[in-house]
């Protein structure tokens, strides 16, 4: 029998496989059956900053927010609003209760999730399909699929500011001061901004050719960037690409240290351990979970799936790690869970 993690304590990478190899990941199911079956398919799982709740949004526009200790869906909370299939929930990183959620009717809506209102909502983002938070939880960047970021506020119903993008935004992520935005385009690339100017931050030493930019950028990906997130330790950045690969790179000099290639299909979200040890990423083919030591680029453990998972988090104090398959909610690492 493994034994039991207290909150926060780590695992070094010889003992990874055989902590997790015991345990059975629990099923969290609202009926996706009833749903339309593919038509559930979960875009988006988040914890909130004390890992007690757990939110996922489908397209076909279910927000839930579960309690990961109690499995059966009555004890769940649904929140009814969104009028398209939600793309993105994000819990305010200083308030465990608010979550927001960005779905493509163009509606970013902020709920109170102890209450189940909506207590406001920002419309006019057009195909949004990606939203990050401000680390103090003071506003957020909402993008869209023809290129525009939107500069929001949880308490005003107004846009604050608009930025077009020469090409479309994906998944962004915030450095951990809130002063940069890594912005991840289908160039391949990766813009380092400032926020909340959203300026280019870093720029080319020598001189270029005549009518090329001197921004600095991070060139990691043969196709487009799908994703970025920055390791909890503020070490590493790391970015998924339609290629199939992660590149961890070294937010010091931003040399690429290392990338991650088992994956079988484009890389929809990657997600750090609490203590930025490991890494694993969500895709859309394939089946089985991967995780990888940051440090070596090792593969350290698989975890088995009936089918692709294309979203995956993992808790924000413990080695608790939340994924979808089939449309299902599943997590494996609860202190007390079923075992083999």
């Amino acid at each position: 029998m493994a034994p039991v993690l207290r909150s926060r304590q780590s695992l070094s990478k010889e003992k990874f496989s055989g902590y997790f190899g015991p345990l059975k990941s629990q099923v969290y199911n609202d009926a996706p059956s009833s749903r339309g079956g593919s038509h559930h398919t979960l875009r988006s799982i988040a914890w909130n900053p004390l890992g007690t709740l757990v939110a996922t949004g489908a397209a076909d526009k279910t927000l839930r927010v579960w309690n990961p200790e109690k499995p059966n869906v009555r004890f769940s909370t649904e929140l009814k609003g969104h009028a398209a299939g939600i793309e993105k929930v994000a819990f305010n990183p200083v308030k465990d209760a608010e979550l927001a959620s960005v779905s493509n009717d163009g509606v970013v809506k902020f709920w109170d999730v102890r209450t189940k209102a909506c207590v406001n909502e920002v419309k006019g983002l057009g195909n949004a399909h990606t939203l990050a938070w401000a680390p103090d939880g003071s506003s957020l960047l909402v993008g869209n699929r023809s290129g525009d970021l939107f500069q929001i506020s949880p308490r005003e119903s107004e846009i604050m500011s608009t930025h077009q993008e020469p090409v479309e935004a994906n998944q962004m992520a915030f450095c951990w001061s809130g002063q940069k935005v890594f912005l991840p385009t289908r160039e391949g690339k990766v813009r380092i901004l400032s926020y909340p100017t959203l300026e280019s931050l870093l720029h080319l030493p020598y001189a270029v050719k005549p009518g090329e930019s001197t921004e600095f950028v991070l060139k990691g990906h043969t196709a487009s960037c799908l994703t970025t997130e920055l390791s909890p330790t503020g070490r590493y950045l790391a970015t998924g690409g339609a290629d199939s690969i992660i590149s961890l790179f070294d937010t010091k000099d931003w040399i690429c240290q290392r990338t991650i290639t088992r994956m079988v299909g484009p890389v929809k979200n990657i997600s750090f351990t609490f203590d930025g040890s490991f890494v694993v990423a969500g895709c859309e083919e394939g089946s089985g979970l991967d995780v990888t030591h940051t440090e070596t680029g090792e593969h350290v453990h698989t975890f088995k799936t009936a089918g692709p998972c294309e979203t995956v988090a993992w808790a924000p104090t413990r080695y608790c790690l939340a994924y979808s398959d089939l449309g299902t909610l599943r997590i494996i690492g609860l202190e007390g869970g079923d075992r083999k």
